[in-house]
């Protein structure tokens, strides 16, 4: 403790490695996998590879790793109690500098992101607000899980979904685009749902009203289910109003597989929540990259 006080007194630079841990890599699949899919959903002559490979970097390394700094910023008292192996209660990164990073991602991936026009910027721009509101006090989304839910759902699946169809397209998507985007992003706060088990007993002592705090295990993994259930359930209706039934099969098959999945979910929530994660979300995404390309020429 006496060496990271050292170091915070000192105003030491962090070592990398906390800092590419800060911005947690991992976490950089979805909205990256999402702009994949509203680029997948589209009808292009030719790709547009510079902005494709630009709007990968933004949607994760950029403004999801910004995203995962604000939040470890103002959650380390959290963290303290959750996970104090993190890199700014462990001390790692001393001082202010958790702040001092998330700003100056902030301002890089606006940077970036103008090189992707109007759309572009805005979305990005829109997406970093988020994020600050998800985790900055006075607002705080997390606070209560229903509306922190939702903003991260939005800002990881529907956001770079629309941003990726747009981008590629040079024009504002079709109503189809726009309908699997919200439907996913949907989906999306059960996901995060099941991300806060990992964090109930923190969030308990610091009254942050995550859902598993909230209603406790079982409702809330109950509340999770249906809500990524039922928007994978309209996905399906309309790929068959839309005429393709062969991938409203694949989707419905995929689902269902993800229900047999909850019903062991469901028997011990808070101890199972990991391997949904690692087992019902990865058919979840499956399902978005089939969607996408059904949605072409709709």
């Amino acid at each position: 403790m006496a060496h990271t006080s050292a170091l915070a007194s000192h105003g030491a630079f962090p070592p990398l490695s906390a800092c590419i841990e800060l911005l947690k890599p991992i976490t950089w699949f979805p909205p990256m996998w999402a702009f994949g899919c509203g680029v997948a959903s589209v009808c292009v002559a030719a790709p547009r590879w510079p902005l494709l490979a630009t709007g990968i970097l933004l949607c994760g390394p950029l403004v999801c790793g910004t995203s995962q700094a604000v939040n470890d910023w103002f959650d380390r008292h959290v963290d303290a109690i959750n996970q104090p192996d993190r890199p700014i209660p462990s001390g790692r990164i001393p001082g202010r500098w958790g702040l001092w990073i998330s700003l100056a991602w902030t301002a890089l991936s606006l940077l970036v992101a103008s090189e992707l026009g109007l759309v572009g910027f805005a979305a990005t721009a829109l997406g970093l607000l988020l994020a600050w509101l998800y985790s900055a006090p006075p607002v705080r989304l997390k606070r209560n899980g229903w509306w922190g839910n939702a903003a991260v759902g939005w800002c990881y699946e529907g956001l770079p979904w629309i941003t990726g169809a747009a981008v590629m397209s040079m024009s504002m998507p079709t109503a189809a685009v726009v309908l699997l985007a919200l439907l996913y992003s949907t989906g999306a706060h059960g996901i995060m749902t099941l991300n806060d088990f990992k964090s109930i007993d923190g969030d308990l002592r610091m009254g942050i009203g995550s859902l598993p705090a909230r209603l406790g295990p079982r409702t809330a993994a109950t509340v999770a289910c249906h809500m990524m259930a039922w928007p994978q359930v309209a996905v399906v209706l309309l790929l068959t109003c839309w005429h393709r039934p062969i991938f409203a099969a694949v989707v419905a098959a995929i689902l269902a597989i993800q229900v047999l999945l909850m019903q062991r979910l469901l028997r011990q929530p808070r101890e199972l929540a990991p391997w949904y994660n690692a087992t019902g979300i990865s058919l979840y995404v499956t399902g978005m990259l089939i969607s996408a390309f059904a949605a072409r020429g709709v």
